[in-house]
């Protein structure tokens, strides 16, 4: 390990950037494509150029010198070269002033009076004041034009571009050297006008600069159509192979009957048995549908029945339950938990926040400690905040298996916990935990794989279901429990903000509950910190005589749950907080939320903070408040997610329009999920190639296994664990 440190501390600032990017193979490194291209292959002449166009031109150094004046910097005045039809050169061109804030004496001895250069630089001001260019590159004029056009790779600190282009050009060679590129897909199976891969990479590299940019640029050109079919292909098939790996795995039979003897066994209970009770004690699932205080909707025992279906195989399920906000997720969990308990095993639930999970754990607590006691079983509860006697003694319930549910953050994947016979993982919001995060769960097993339902109430558009969910079952609540308000809600500049605070005054006359919440960004938690201070403060002075409460992520977790236990409790009128009240948070009181700075969520996000009201029977509205900014205009992004809410409460029409403005690296977070996202396919556009991915997959894994496993390998690499997750 030492030897690896010393090693690596050796390396430049450009080795360690390329590490950091993840362009460790000679693969990695001729996959990584372009971002744009420039073209140096043509010399344009100055007179000719526009304000901001980008040109190359040869030109003659007339005069160089440092300048201090506004800010250290290099001052060149340069001369075009004007090359006559018969190739003399003429020195008889405009003039142009050169400006570098940054640079080395290498530079100035390049830029020396008298020195014939080649510029290229976008082209500033004119008339009386002359052109300028800033930052230019500089060849000297004797070296040849390039015949292609120039790539320009994205990059990080650290990694110039000229470094980068000479990195890839060399992996890219040996990789074409040593047959990297080698067809994977028979030519029987490879779509009408596809390019060879080979070709297609080292053109996307080099292209000749008679293609069109645009094509290039909006990746339309045939060799792009190629990256994105096998890109695709090498991601249905590691998700098939993932799947098909998961069914050679066993899993309990959790089909909720348990026997006496086993029962007899675990609880050392002599008083239960024999009796005409125990078939009903066997039965928690039955006895929670009979206690429940509403029906199931007919989609919840729709996907309910899926699940126990699952459940019931000897296989491990692997199953996404969707749904809108409040359309009932956590009943269909408890069900499975319950089910999961009747056959014997333990259960666990973890959360992304202590909210969210303690927001479980009080229903859940609620719905199944009365008919867990008659059996001696229990919910366990595990967070970061508990204290260690409390914690101690949660740890020996669930080692032991009197903890039959167990709920929690990521306190439940600790070394220390351990579970004594694990049949169910349940995850909720499933894209806010890491891949490790969820590796870690799964390594607690002993001998059996657990069952996995994962929960999202960000609603998966139908194309992100078939590429990224390619690998698991996805069930959809798609119906909300009668009862549920519309929330009207409605777009304001935050000029109005004092007929905002009237609206909040009438609520509270109404004896209803407020939410004004504010955004809470990392890049500047103390502005935004701030910001909610202010704003509470604000209400408070405002709204006389009304207890004003304040929640935000930085205060301690004891002072958190008396805040959200006042406002629960209807002791509180309005509740300032950050966005760690986005999920879970259910008080049916609350009618009205106003959403400060509203341009700076993203679409999801507003929704899931738009459905903590209309919760109860009042109407409810939700105020999305947007500043402008000094500009005094919106970005188009922000303006199409604000007109999305205003246009549809509907959660799946919210996520396809999400999808839309952002993509699916950020729909999903793609630093959070580790899901393997696609760097060239856009699923907006390359249904085709999904689809054509999607068929090819199993018949290349069935009928030409090698080659499908050298297709993922090329493209997955050191990925390939994250499939586990």
């Amino acid at each position: 390990m030492a030897t690896s440190d010393k090693s690596k501390s050796t390396l430049s600032v450009p080795q360690k950037a390329l590490m950091k990017m993840g362009l460790l193979r000679d693969i990695d490194l001729a996959l990584h494509l372009p971002l744009r291209y420039e073209d140096e292959t043509k010399l344009k002449s100055l007179a000719l150029s526009r304000e901001g166009e980008n040109i190359q031109f040869l030109a003659v150094v007339k005069s160089i010198d440092v300048a201090f004046k506004p800010r250290r910097q290099l001052v060149v005045q340069v001369e075009e070269i004007i090359v006559s039809s018969e190739s003399s050169l003429v020195t008889a061109g405009e003039l142009c002033t050169i400006r570098f804030f940054n640079f080395y004496p290498s530079l100035q001895k390049t830029l020396a009076a008298g020195q014939r250069v080649r510029l290229r630089g976008e082209v500033r001001g004119g008339g009386l004041m002359g052109k300028t260019m800033m930052h230019p590159s500089v060849h000297s004029a004797q070296t040849p034009l390039p015949e292609v056009l120039t790539p320009v790779y994205p990059t990080t600190a650290g990694l110039p571009q000229a470094y980068l282009r000479r990195a890839v050009l060399t992996g890219l060679d040996r990789c074409v050297r040593l047959g990297a590129f080698s067809e994977t897909i028979p030519q029987t199976f490879a779509a009408p006008g596809l390019w060879p891969l080979s070709k297609a990479v080292q053109f996307l590299h080099e292209p000749d600069p008679s293609v069109s940019v645009y094509e290039l640029e909006d990746k339309s050109h045939p060799a792009w159509q190629r990256l994105k079919a096998e890109e695709l292909l090498a991601q249905q098939i590691s998700q098939l192979i993932a799947k098909r790996e998961r069914l050679e795995l066993r899993a309990p039979k959790l089909d909720g009957s348990l026997s006496l003897d086993l029962m007899r066994e675990e609880l050392k209970n002599d008083a239960l048995i024999g009796t005409q009770a125990d078939i009903s004690i066997a039965s928690i699932t039955k006895q929670l549908l009979e206690i429940l205080p509403f029906k199931l909707t007919n989609a919840q025992s729709r996907v309910v029945q899926e699940i126990l279906v699952d459940l019931k195989k000897d296989t491990p399920m692997y199953r996404l339950l969707q749904g809108d906000v409040g359309s009932g997720k956590t009943v269909v969990a408890a069900i499975a938990a319950t089910q999961c308990i009747d056959s014997g095993f333990q259960c666990v639930l973890m959360a992304p926040t202590e909210i969210l999970a303690e927001q479980h754990f009080k229903k859940l607590v609620g719905w199944l400690s009365p008919l867990l006691e008659k059996r001696g079983l229990c919910v366990a509860w595990l967070s970061g905040s508990q204290k260690k006697k409390e914690r101690q003694a949660m740890l020996e319930v669930t080692q032991t298996g009197q903890a039959a549910l167990v709920v929690g953050t990521h306190a439940v994947i600790q070394d220390q916990v351990k579970f004594k016979s694990l049949g169910l993982v349940l995850i909720d919001e499933q894209h806010r935990f890491g891949v490790a995060q969820r590796l870690a769960l799964k390594d607690k097993l002993i001998d059996l794989e657990p069952h996995l339902l994962m929960m999202s109430a960000t609603p998966i558009p139908r194309t992100l279901a078939m590429s990224y969910y390619a690998d698991l079952d996805v069930s959809t609540i798609d119906e909300l429990p009668p009862g549920r308000t519309p929330v009207i809600t409605k777009v304001i500049t935050d000029q109005r903000r004092a007929q905002v605070i009237s609206r909040i005054e009438a609520q509270l006359q109404l004896g209803r509950q407020v939410y004004w919440v504010c955004p809470l960004i990392e890049e500047s938690e103390a502005i935004d910190l701030t910001n909610a201070t202010q704003t509470h403060q604000l209400l408070r002075d405002s709204l006389p005589g009304v207890v004003v409460g304040l929640l935000h992520s930085k205060m301690p977790i004891i002072e958190k749950k008396e805040v959200m236990k006042a406002f629960t409790e209807g002791k509180m009128g309005v509740l300032v907080s950050t966005t760690v009240i986005e999920v879970g948070v259910d008080v049916p009181n609350a009618s009205l939320m106003v959403i400060e700075h509203a341009e700076r969520f993203g679409l999801s996000q507003l929704h899931q903070l738009r459905g903590r009201v209309g919760r109860g029977a009042a109407a409810s509205a939700c105020v999305l408040m947007y500043s402008s900014g000094e500009s005094g205009k919106l970005s188009q992004t922000a303006r199409d997610r604000l007109r999305a809410m205003a246009e549809t409460q509907d959660g799946f029409e919210i996520a396809r329009r999400d999808l839309e403005i952002r993509g699916p690296g950020e729909f999903f977070g793609a630093r959070q999920s580790g899901t393997a996202m696609l760097r060239f396919a856009d699923l907006s556009t390359d249904q085709k190639w999904l689809d054509w991915a999607r068929n090819l997959a199993p018949i290349l894994l069935d009928q030409f296994p090698t080659l499908a496993h050298q297709h993922v390998s090329r493209w997955l690499g050191n990925k390939l664990e994250y499939l586990k997750a």
